[in-house]
């Protein structure tokens, strides 16, 4: 019963709280970059004129694939925040992905299309080292499941240093800062600007955000998975380390893709698989 109604609070509140970071976000980038910058609210009133518009599609399928990543983007954090296994909520998560690469590839756009590549060639580069985060954590707590991690008393932060450096690599990519932001970006400093989701408009454009939203969301709970020994640490460093991506978001130029690539099988083969090979040789016993 607990479960059930954890994932209903994700499920309400994720994106009041996702839209809420979202303008934080915008909020220290302004102040960054010497302007006042809009409201923290800013993100709610841009979504609710998007369903006040009207819904330009090239394709009907286009609707149906956005839904669907929605969708499967609340069923990812549902799954998480209601305990579920880790294994699992990868695979609703890839699968919420590959939903709107293929939105991107029913609009016939070659901007959209370019988008579309460059978001799977995000997806391959960051995957192996989100995988690689939950076998630590099994490792580690002895279990797949979200509900048993975050209730594990070991401080699973001192164990996994590597795996979660690798991790914080890939959230910048998850969350398409620069430089990693090669599909599409909030900011207008690259020539795709918005490649994956040029074609989408009205509604179906809130949608996305509504998603993006959620995502956020379910990224920084598994940062929690790290310290959820210490809640109270878990939130700082939460904090800490969204301050941190903005930092970077703000600091570094958009690199290209083949770099994309590169630093995430980096991060995962030197952060995260040199981390599990010590772990598993030093503290497990082989």
């Amino acid at each position: 019963m607990m479960s059930i109604l954890n994932a209903l609070v994700y499920l309400i509140l994720a994106p009041v709280l996702g839209g809420l970071v979202a303008g934080i976000d915008r909020k220290i980038t302004a102040r960054m970059q010497g302007r006042v910058g809009p409201p923290i609210l800013q993100p709610f009133y841009d979504v609710a004129k998007l369903f006040e518009k009207e819904d330009v599609t090239v394709t009907p399928s286009q609707n149906y694939y956005i839904l669907s990543y929605l969708v499967f983007m609340a069923v990812t954090g549902a799954l998480f925040f209601a305990g579920g296994d880790m294994l699992l909520v990868i695979f609703a998560f890839t699968l919420a992905h590959v939903f709107i690469v293929l939105g991107a590839y029913a609009a016939y756009s070659p901007y959209s299309y370019l988008g579309a590549e460059r978001e799977l060639i995000a997806l391959m580069a960051y995957e192996p080292m989100i995988i690689l985060t939950a076998v630590g954590l099994y490792l580690v707590t002895g279990s797949f499941y979200v509900s048993d991690i975050a209730a594990s008393t070991v401080p699973v932060i001192l164990y996994l240093p590597g795996v979660f450096l690798g991790f914080l690599t890939v959230l910048t990519i998850k969350l398409r800062k620069s430089p990693f932001d090669i599909s599409t970006s909030h900011h207008a400093h690259q020539e795709l600007v918005k490649g994956l989701t040029t074609e989408f408009s009205g509604a179906t454009l809130g949608k996305i955000e509504i998603a993006h939203w959620y995502e956020t969301v379910v990224m920084l709970g598994i940062v929690y998975l790290f310290f959820g020994f210490n809640p109270l640490l878990a939130i700082i460093v939460i904090a800490l380390v969204y301050l941190l991506e903005i930092f970077i978001d703000n600091t570094f130029s958009r690199m290209k893709w083949e770099m994309t690539m590169k630093s995430g099988w980096g991060a995962a083969a030197i952060l995260g698989f040199l981390n599990l090979a010590v772990l598993y040789y030093f503290y497990l016993g082989v």
